[in-house]
């Protein structure tokens, strides 16, 4: 029997890929949201509306979402990934022309039913379509220049119009994502030490460049640097967001405040504290043990994404799982980094915790491919 033929025979079909699904996980990703409600409740004032109300409808058809892309066999996403990326690509673009602003920033498109962020969706349709691009590439061509230049370029194409936004968080992560899928398909270590050499010198040319003609960053992305290096300088002006969540931070201890009791977020001295600044919301009122207990649940979905990834044989499903985990990573470190004052603040929300509908759903949708090539791996 072929390997193609024992596949196409070892795949589950009709009802019985509901019992091929990744049940643990996604039993974990229920229990982030959970938590996430209880927050979006509690810094509500004891409300369901307006955000843990909405937040949980939006969880609600992200689960349907997510087990029906789980039924889908993986072959139509690996046929469909280059499509999904050329429409992203199209939306940023639209974002760029005719998106709608926001604090500061361009970074919606209005579709009649609903405001998508593109920049959210491209998280994933990158990784889809890099999971392809090395599923079909002979293993011997992977880190000759030609194919090494074709992944950069799909990398840095949509980190360039969503740095236009400007949204430096997202574009960073989407850099971070890009080179993880090159390194996990075994691209040579030498174009990774070459990248993290320009990086270095990117850094000097950032500094460098401050106040010149040839600025490379916004003045508020400077000022969120100052912000880092040191928040006291201006504790009531740039350095407020993240003086005041080392307050709340701290004053939660090892078991917190109690439930609705932390005076940070209940006396509105937080902010953004539904959205990027939701972790220190859930630290001040359940302490030290509330935060580890949200990190654990993190790390779990992690370690069943990366169990599913080495026990699949196909090599697109493996990457895509691997590269979905590890934007998943992403998300919730630079969040607890950034709150916790370990890097600037760069506005990436804590994946189904923090309010957010683009966030959430493009979520769901990820981890509805992780089911889909968890369900249809080769038995």
């Amino acid at each position: 029997m072929s390997y193609l033929e024992y596949t196409v025979k070892s795949t589950p079909t009709g009802l019985r890929k509901i019992l091929f699904l990744n049940w643990p996980l996604t039993l974990l990703l229920s229990s982030a949201a959970c938590v996430g409600f209880l927050m979006l409740y509690s810094v509500a004032g004891g409300s369901f509306t307006p955000w843990a109300e909405p937040q949980m409808k939006r969880f609600a058809v992200g689960l349907v979402l997510m087990v029906a892309i789980g039924m889908t066999p993986i072959w139509f996403w690996r046929n469909l990934s280059g499509f999904c990326y050329g429409v992203t690509v199209i939306l940023l673009i639209a974002v760029d022309l005719f998106g709608e602003e926001g604090k500061g920033a361009q970074r919606w498109v209005d579709l009649g039913f609903m405001r998508l962020q593109p920049s959210e969706l491209m998280k994933i349709t990158l990784v889809m379509f890099l999971a392809a691009y090395y599923d079909w590439l002979p293993p011997e061509k992977k880190s000759r220049p030609l194919w090494v230049l074709l992944p950069i370029t799909i990398t840095l194409l949509p980190t360039a119009l969503v740095i236009q936004q400007p949204d430096l968080g997202t574009s960073l992560l989407l850099v971070m994502a890009g080179g993880g899928i090159m390194f996990l398909a075994g691209v040579h270590w030498a174009y990774f030490a070459a990248v993290i050499a320009s990086g270095v010198g990117l850094i000097v040319a950032v500094f460098q460049s401050r106040e010149t003609s040839w600025q490379l960053l916004n003045n508020y992305q400077y000022r969120r640097i100052d912000t880092f290096i040191d928040p006291s300088a201006d504790p009531l002006g740039a350095g407020y967001h993240i003086t005041q969540s080392k307050i709340a931070l701290g004053s939660g201890g090892w078991t917190g405040r109690g439930f609705m009791q932390g005076p940070q977020s209940r006396l509105n001295f937080l902010p953004e504290k539904h959205t990027d600044f939701i972790f220190t919301t859930l630290a001040e009122e359940f302490g030290f043990v509330g935060g580890i207990s949200l990190l654990a649940i993190y790390l779990l979905v992690i370690f069943f994404c990366i169990a599913s990834a080495l026990a699949n044989r196909d090599r697109f499903s493996s990457l895509l799982i691997l590269g979905i985990a590890l934007n998943f990573f992403l998300f919730f470190a630079v969040n607890m980094a950034m709150v916790m004052g370990l890097i600037p603040v760069v506005g990436v929300p804590l994946p189904l915790v923090s309010y957010g509908g683009s966030a959430m759903l493009v979520l769901m949708l990820a981890f509805g491919l992780v089911q889909s090539a968890h369900v249809h791996r080769p038995r």
